[in-house]
C-alpha cells in the first residue's frame, strides 16, 4: 500500500461534486481545491498586507489545495446528509479521518509528518478557518456561476452559501475578498472587460 499516495491524488478528479444537484458545468474536488487554495492564499495575503498579519499564505494555500484528501476514498457525501444532524457530522468527521490516515500510511515514512501537517489542519486554528472560508467562498462562486447561466437548481444553496460565507465577515481578510472580488463572478466575459 506504500507510495500510492500519489496514485489517489491524481483521482481527486474523478470525485463530482454537487453530485444530487443539476449542473450547468460539473465540478470535481480537483477543480474545488485548486479554487479554495487560490483563495485561501489571498485571504491570507490579504491579512498580512491590509491587517496586521504575519501568517504563511503558501503553507495555508497547500493546506486548502489538500482539504478535501479524503474524499478520493470516501467520495463527496453531500450537504444535507453530511450536516443532517450532529451524530452524523460526527462520524463523518471521524471516516474522514480514517481516510487521510489512510492515506497519508501510503508515503514514504519520511514524508507523512510533513503531509500530516498540512492534511489534518485543526479547523479551530486560523489557518484552519481560512480555509474553510475559502472553501465556502468557492462553493458560492459555483452557485453564483450556476445562477448567472440559467440554473435555478442553486438558488437555495446560493442564498444558504452566502449567509455562510457573511457570517466569516468578522474576518477583515474575508468580507474584503468578497466586497472586492466577488462581483466579477457575476459577469460575463464581455462584461469582465
Amino acid at each position: 500500500m506504500k507510495n500510492n499516495f500519489f496514485a489517489y491524488m491524481a483521482r481527486m478528479k474523478l470525485i463530482r461534486r454537487w453530485s444530487l444537484m443539476k449542473s450547468v458545468s460539473e465540478e470535481n474536488i480537483a477543480e474545488h481545491s485548486a479554487q479554495v487554495a487560490q483563495i485561501a492564499h489571498a485571504l491570507a495575503l490579504i491579512k498580512n498586507r491590509m491587517f496586521g498579519g504575519e501568517l504563511n499564505a503558501d503553507r495555508i494555500a497547500v493546506m486548502a489545495l489538500y482539504h478535501e484528501t479524503s474524499e478520493v476514498l470516501t467520495g463527496d457525501l453531500p450537504t444535507p446528509i453530511k450536516y443532517y444532524n450532529p451524530e452524523i457530522r460526527k462520524a463523518y468527521k471521524e471516516i474522514e479521518q480514517v481516510a487521510n490516515d489512510k492515506l497519508i500510511s501510503m508515503l514514504p515514512d519520511e514524508l507523512r509528518a510533513d503531509y500530516r501537517e498540512v492534511i489534518n489542519v485543526d479547523a479551530e486554528s486560523y489557518e484552519g478557518i481560512l480555509v474553510k472560508a475559502a472553501d465556502k467562498i468557492s462553493a458560492y462562486i459555483k452557485c453564483i456561476e450556476e445562477m448567472r447561466s440559467g440554473n435555478k437548481e442553486f438558488a437555495k444553496a446560493e442564498k444558504s452559501l452566502k449567509k455562510a460565507v457573511e457570517a466569516y465577515f468578522c474576518y477583515d481578510e474575508v468580507k474584503y475578498f468578497c466586497e472586492t472580488f466577488i462581483d466579477s463572478f457575476k459577469k460575463t466575459l464581455d462584461e469582465l472587460e
